[in-house]
């Protein structure tokens, strides 16, 4: 399987899955919108694909003029079934795809907090795999609403923390790949 790790910034990387996803004997691709290289391969060929976190927030397309390129890029996926994780950055990049609201916290969330599955968490073949309440490192300044057709799958007090879309689509606001 070959799989498309997008990145946005030298430290926000695949972190900790990437060694998940050699040890599972697959081949992982780290490529930036932002670089305005060639991707190592079309993009359209991935058979799965991680979006991360970055020091951008997913509205200041001014200043990162990549970004609705790769936002329409998003969409296209989510017309497909292919297997994709968003993490922070990546989540809200996928909600904004998928049409939902994407704005700025009343209060960042910066450090270890609380993050609760819902009861459709708890069941979701993905976050099921996580215990019911777990602290979370959090470094985000922007949430984002629920995309319509999307299920609610981990939240806190401050915001929606993770959902599904379709059978094939993750975004979690929390960070998973930190080691």
């Amino acid at each position: 399987m070959n799989v498309l790790s997008l990145v946005h910034g030298d430290d926000v990387r695949t972190e900790l899955f990437g060694p998940l996803v050699a040890e599972a004997g697959h081949h992982l691709d780290e490529w930036s919108f932002a670089w305005q290289t060639k991707p190592p391969q079309p993009l359209e060929t991935y058979d799965a694909v991680f979006v991360f976190g970055g020091s951008m927030h997913p509205d200041e397309d001014g200043p990162h003029r990549w970004l609705p390129e790769e936002v329409d890029w998003l969409r296209t996926l989510l017309e497909r079934p292919v297997p994709t994780l968003g993490v922070c950055l990546g989540s809200q990049l996928i909600a904004r795809a998928a049409g939902a609201d994407v704005g700025p916290l009343d209060r960042p969330e910066v450090g270890w907090y609380e993050v609760a599955l819902t009861d459709e968490g708890a069941t979701d073949p993905v976050l099921s795999a996580l215990p019911p309440s777990f602290e979370a490192l959090q470094w985000h300044f922007y949430a984002h609403d629920l995309p319509d057709g999307a299920v609610a799958l981990a939240d806190n007090a401050a915001c929606l923390q993770g959902f599904r879309l379709g059978e094939s689509v993750w975004g979690v606001q929390f960070h998973p790949e930190v080691t």
